[in-house]
């Protein structure tokens, strides 16, 4: 369903999945039924299927940009849909929960799961290809396509590497923290980076087991002591945003041990998913993707500047994918339904659903009712004489500013019983006016005005019509009468 969520910046968000779920069981006739519900009817289906039973956890766009992998809980599967026909393409069940996945290969031939029975789970185009195990439970997976080397971040201060070139593992990297929660790789010159357990940021160069450099990051960002949950590094390599466990996100340079720029959520809630998101404008329009369990954040990278927030509401955020150089943002919930939004102050729309670039012109060109309508705002005045004082403090009366607002049915009732006559003033006034519009309607002779004093004729000739009832007006009307004169109009030609 196509809905306009107005945003307190001004920024408009559209939702582009939502709606109610229509039930495997529904019999035709209530199906058919639902041809009359607007809201039925305004409802937009991107893709087809696109849900899970219970949940989703990750979401990602291939590399060509042909297909989407997403993965769910209960039972644990991955599905994977074709845009290019608007559906899904094809699912798998894997025998534990997926943790993490990442693709290998340009399409959806190649791809491998990090599962929560510490499997790694290897798929290709026909199906599973291949199953081996880490030695600790796996949180996070990251894959290096220059040395095609996969690193699993485990519930350890190793960080496993398999060399999927030899096919053995090689010898993990040593880290300084407990934990790693998460890593990731630089796209531009392939550093490694490991976000702590205990709010420590290391680097790796894959060339050499040694870290590189190490950094309290939590403490750098005001939070020191928590733990760092989520880490991304952007297209050009040089800068690195990292989310901290109490809702805090740093943007740091590699050439610098403070941050940039700290944004709070506000919500004291884990930091579950970064990204970096460029427009087609390039540097100068990058922004910053953050989202915890409540809120989706998008600011800008230079200044924190915040631009738009995107609230579920009603499910917890587990991760967001943004279609790259667009306005698009899908979110994976622990609700059946994934979401996805549109933003178009973010960018277009991709090519396989240009169609919602003429759905937000027509929304903008269409008057859509506010929540408003609904309601109707009264003072306490207004209670008073509808006998609605008693409810001052029930959830029937929201209160506002120096009144309240109630919802129409019931004021509607409410005067009813106050004013019982209320409806039969009403048909004598409706009555009145039809009246004076057929009255309106008749011709009637229109005497044209003359150009100089326009108004001492006007008023010449209401007092021939009898309008001015004067005494003065009366006697010269029977005066003219009696000798049978010309009146003044008559005899200067403007009648």
């Amino acid at each position: 369903m196509a809905l306009k969520v107005s945003a307190p910046d001004g920024v408009k968000v559209y939702t582009v999945s939502g709606g109610k779920n229509i039930p495997a069981w529904l019999s035709d006739k209530k199906k058919k039924a639902l041809r009359k519900d607007e809201e039925y009817r305004r409802r937009i289906e991107l893709i087809q299927d696109f849900e899970f039973p219970a949940g989703c956890q990750r979401i990602k766009v291939t590399p060509d940009g042909q297909y989407i992998f997403a993965s769910g809980y209960h039972p644990p599967q991955m599905r994977c849909y074709d845009v290019s026909q608007l559906s899904m393409k094809f699912d798998r069940h894997l025998d534990a929960e997926i943790v993490d996945f990442q693709i290998l290969s340009e399409d959806y031939s190649k791809a491998v799961f990090l599962c929560a029975d510490r499997s790694v789970c290897f798929h290709a185009r026909f199906g599973a290809y291949y199953k081996t195990r880490v030695p600790k439970f796996g949180r996070d997976l990251a894959y290096c396509p220059f040395s095609a080397e996969l690193l699993v971040a485990a519930s350890a201060p190793e960080v496993y590497r398999l060399n999927l070139a030899e096919g053995r593992f090689l010898a993990p990297l040593q880290s300084r923290s407990p934990a790693v929660n998460a890593c990731g790789i630089s796209p531009a010159h392939g550093l490694l980076a490991c976000a702590g357990e205990d709010g420590a940021l290391e680097c790796f160069d894959l060339r050499q087991r040694d870290s590189l450099g190490w950094l309290d990051a939590a403490a750098a960002a005001g939070a020191r002591g928590q733990p760092l949950t989520a880490l991304r590094f952007d297209d050009s390599g040089m800068h690195m945003a990292v989310g901290t466990g109490n809702g805090l996100v740093a943007l740091f340079d590699l050439r610098s041990q403070r941050p940039m720029v700290v944004k709070d959520h506000m919500y004291d809630s884990k930091i579950v998913d970064i990204k970096f998101h460029s427009s087609i404008n390039g540097r100068a329009g990058q922004h910053v993707v953050s989202s915890d369990r409540h809120i989706i954040k998008v600011w800008e990278a230079d200044s924190g500047e915040g631009f738009t927030n995107i609230e579920p509401g009603d499910a917890d955020i587990n991760d967001v994918c943004i279609w790259p150089r667009s306005g698009l943002i899908m979110v994976g919930c622990d609700s059946a339904r994934m979401r996805a939004y549109f933003v178009p102050g973010l960018g277009p729309a991709p090519k396989w659903c240009s169609f919602l670039e003429s759905l937000t012109e027509e929304l903008e060109e269409k008057v859509n009712p506010t929540v408003y309508d609904d309601y109707r705002f009264v003072t306490r005045a207004d209670l008073e004489k509808l006998g609605l004082t008693h409810l001052v403090g029930t959830p029937l009366l929201r209160a506002y500013m120096h009144g309240f607002f109630i919802d129409n049915r019931l004021y509607g009732k409410a005067k009813a019983i106050a004013d019982p006559f209320a409806y039969d003033a009403y048909r004598q006034k409706r009555v009145q006016q039809k009246l004076d519009e057929e009255r309106r309607s008749r011709i009637s002779l229109v005497k044209k005005l003359p150009k100089v004093n326009a108004q001492a004729a006007a008023r010449i000739l209401a007092e021939q019509a009898g309008l001015d009832t004067g005494e003065e007006g009366g006697k010269k009307k029977k005066k003219a009468a009696a000798t049978g004169q010309p009146t003044l109009l008559e005899a200067s030609g403007g009648g």
